[in-house]
């Protein structure tokens, strides 16, 4: 029982949080922005749990979906599934408990948002079959990790305001960024079993296009935070951010898969920049 427990907590990635943590920054951060300050307890554990959740299911459908491909690839090839230790049914069923799960969280939630969720686990879903049929799965990718963004607006004030698209889309233009650093891990792989990926149509133009993403997403946050009335603390933060992405720049400059992988794993410190800048703001603000 214990070995199965592990490969179920393997399957949900519970033993690798950064996907987790680059999920949770941005929603944070909006929630606080959507609150102007310290949102209401409920909805802040809601969107906690919530985000832990969608997460763990992500990996799963991930999982189930590349199944067949895994196994052939370095760096998933002792994944559960492809080495025989969780079969594809208890895979499903796991995935089907963790929406039951995500169902009963959101239905804490008011009715704007409940719908918002339903169009963010579709396209979560549809996430990791896109890699079959296009270049652009991380253009899912960055559409699901971003969705807690509205979702925030929603339930802290019962609207989308244009500021919650403006963030949505410099969150969006970042995960793009970092997930095709990711991709660039896997990109012989890949192209050695058909898979498709932004890593591999960027070609070599992929540093400066993945450079072009990380100025969009900068070029965004900094319209958001000046619809948000920031002042400093958040500015400081995207200078900080804007310092990581000059980093990663040079880390993956050789293209070397560890470097690479070391790069989209760093993006988390981005993502909590971004949040601890807008707590610091409305701390600020209150102390004022």
């Amino acid at each position: 029982m214990r070995v199965r427990l592990s490969a179920y907590a393997q399957l949900m990635r519970l033993d690798k949080p950064v996907g987790t943590l680059l999920l949770l920054w941005p929603t944070l951060a909006a929630l606080w922005i959507a609150a102007e300050g310290v949102p209401p307890l409920p909805i802040l554990l809601a969107f906690v749990a919530g985000t832990f959740v969608m997460r763990s299911a992500g990996c799963v459908i991930n999982d189930i979906a590349d199944r067949n491909f895994d196994g052939r690839v370095a760096r998933t090839h002792d994944r559960p599934l492809p080495e025989g230790r969780v079969s594809l049914v208890e895979a499903f069923a796991l995935f089907g408990g963790l929406l039951v799960l995500a169902l009963a969280i959101v239905m804490t939630l008011n009715t704007a948002t409940q719908l918002l969720a339903a169009a963010g686990v579709v396209i979560s879903v549809a996430y990791p079959f896109l890699k079959r049929w296009t270049h652009w799965p991380q253009v899912a990718l960055g559409a699901a990790f971003s969705w807690g963004i509205p979702m925030a607006f929603t339930a802290t004030t019962g609207s989308v305001p244009g500021i919650a698209w403006v963030l949505f889309a410099a969150s969006a233009f970042w995960i793009i960024a970092y997930d095709t650093e990711y991709a660039m891990v896997d990109r012989r792989f890949d192209l050695d079993i058909g898979l498709k990926s932004s890593a591999i149509l960027f070609a070599n133009s992929d540093r400066a296009i993945i450079g072009a993403l990380q100025c969009l997403a900068l070029v965004l946050f900094f319209v958001g935070g000046l619809q948000a009335g920031f002042h400093h603390a958040f500015f400081a933060a995207l200078a900080a951010a804007a310092g990581l992405f000059v980093y990663h720049q040079w880390l993956i400059r050789e293209r070397e898969e560890s470097a690479c992988f070391k790069a989209f794993r760093n993006n988390v410190w981005v993502g909590f920049a971004l949040f601890a800048g807008a707590v610091i703001e409305y701390g600020a603000r209150a102390l004022s």
